[in-house]
């Protein structure tokens, strides 16, 4: 399957073997555990993450097989499907850090991620330093004797920044770290951090992966199968596990992933383009525009630019609350990555943790939109935009 193009790849997903038989589609096992014959295979099965099935914590083959297809698109050698996003990057970050250890983090982050870390310095002593996104300098500059990990996002939530996967992972590498990139935004379609130097990429299947706004899951998919098998062996204490019902949707999901990605990509390349001559807009903040300072990064690292972008309305806070209620098409809620289009105020949802300071530092003002761009047509999306950015002039219908 390596030779094969992702768009393929996508499709022709990995099945288990039935009798002699394969299923066309992945069956859901939706079971707790497993009946054995011989104790012997029952203890190995206990033992590591590719052996029999035993226990729904542990294994499961439709689990498994999202597990291997994630792991097949993003090029690593092994994954751990979760419950959440969050407990992908849980099961990761808190299997390599102890107290004392030291982790460096870039500064832009989703605001989840950014509190589990200030959580990891708070209740579990770990020393974290927050670098740019695109700086190896600075990751060398930082690292310690205790320094374990480094810590990026392909394209930063919510302002789009882009990582220099390979510089920064380098830089990881020459001092014996281990790089850990969040590649919610891209999807393994638009990048594929291992084979920048990565060594574990994490997703929130809740998004891109299974795509239809009705799946809760995560995927952390590994370079070596040394740490996997050191990640898995955590995990399963943690229990942050994937339903199998929820591994089944989001494998249905990845086979339409290389066709939605483009369309997502292509909506929001009109809606930002727009925008970004729209008179009540201050400024757009989406990395396929020549005005982001990550776009000559990202247009070298990824083959188009992602469907989520930010915007900042003129008006600020008002302007803000005053377009998400003027929308008829985009809807007003959480997440990323489904087929509609979706949008949120950072600052109060998403990144609602951060302090006045902080937010500033980052980039997310009072009047910053989140816009997640479906695959409705792009014409109807910029129709309800263009409506709702009137009514800010006193132009309601």
């Amino acid at each position: 399957m390596s030779a094969l193009r992702p768009e393929t790849r996508a499709v022709h997903l990995p099945k288990p073997e039935l009798n002699g038989s394969t299923p066309i589609s992945v069956p859901i096992y939706q079971t707790s555990g497993f009946v054995f014959d011989d104790p012997a295979v029952f203890a190995d099965g206990m033992a590591r993450p590719d052996g029999a099935y035993v226990y729904g914590r542990l294994s499961n083959p439709t689990v498994r097989a999202l597990e291997e297809a994630v792991a097949d698109l993003e090029g690593g050698v092994a994954a751990i499907a979760t419950g959440s996003g969050m407990g992908a990057i849980n099961a990761v970050l808190l299997g390599l850090l102890g107290a004392g250890d030291h982790l460096i983090a870039q500064t832009a982050l989703y605001g989840g991620t950014a509190t589990m870390l200030a959580g990891l310095a708070e209740r579990h002593g770990v020393e974290i330093t927050y670098v740019p996104e695109a700086d190896p300098a600075a990751v060398r500059a930082a690292v310690r004797p205790s320094t374990k990990a480094l810590y990026l996002e392909t394209i930063a939530n919510p302002m789009t920044q882009v990582a220099d996967l390979p510089g920064m992972s380098a830089a990881g590498r020459e001092a014996g770290l281990v790089t850990v990139v969040d590649n919610t935004f891209a999807s393994p379609i638009l990048c594929r951090p291992i084979e920048h130097g990565a060594d574990v990429v994490v997703h929130s299947a809740t998004k891109y992966l299974s795509g239809h706004t009705d799946v809760l899951g995560g995927v952390a998919v590994f370079a070596s199968s040394e740490l996997h098998r050191r990640i898995w062996s955590y995990s399963l204490e943690l229990g942050a596990t994937a339903d199998p019902f929820a591994a089944w949707l989001t494998l249905r999901g990845i086979q339409t992933l290389p066709l939605r990605m483009e369309r997502h990509c292509a909506n929001a390349r009109l809606l930002a383009t727009r925008l970004a001559g729209h008179p009540a807009v201050s400024a757009v903040h989406w990395p396929g525009l020549p005005s982001h300072p990550s776009y000559e990064l990202a247009a070298k690292l990824l083959p188009d630019f992602g469907g989520v972008f930010s915007f900042d309305l003129a008006g600020g806070r008002a302007a803000g609350e005053s377009f998400m209620r003027a929308v008829r098409l985009a809807l007003l809620a959480p997440s990323l990555g489904g087929v509609e289009t979706l949008i949120l105020h950072p600052a109060t949802t998403s990144h609602r943790s951060l302090s006045a300071p902080e937010l500033a530092a980052a980039g997310i003002g009072e009047g910053t939109v989140r816009v997640a761009v479906g695959i409705e047509h792009p014409e109807d999306l910029w129709a309800d935009f263009e409506q709702a950015l009137g009514r800010l002039g006193g132009s309601a219908e």
